[in-house]
């Protein structure tokens, strides 16, 4: 999958996960956030439910991209909010 897909890819994610989860990360770190949620999603959906992995932008994708992205934004906000402290 070309980098040009994998940022489109990993903005809608982010995009989808933030309005799940609800937050205020900026767009950059929103896409940041949504392109590391579909490499974590599609290693996951790999690896444990030997399911497709994240190949291109469709609908499966989309569903294992946000699905990774709503569980590293839980990360993310864990460990941010632990540092603020």
């Amino acid at each position: 999958m070309g980098i040009i897909s994998w940022i489109v890819l990993g903005a809608i994610a982010g995009f989808l996960a933030n309005m799940v989860v609800g937050g205020s990360e900026g767009v950059i770190a929103t896409i940041i956030l949504g392109i590391v949620g579909a490499v974590v999603g599609g290693y996951i959906a790999a690896a444990v439910f030997h399911k497709g992995d994240v190949t291109g932008v469709n609908v499966e994708s989309i569903v294992i991209a946000v699905l990774g992205a709503i569980l590293v934004l839980f990360v993310y906000r864990a460990l941010s909010r632990g540092r603020a402290s």
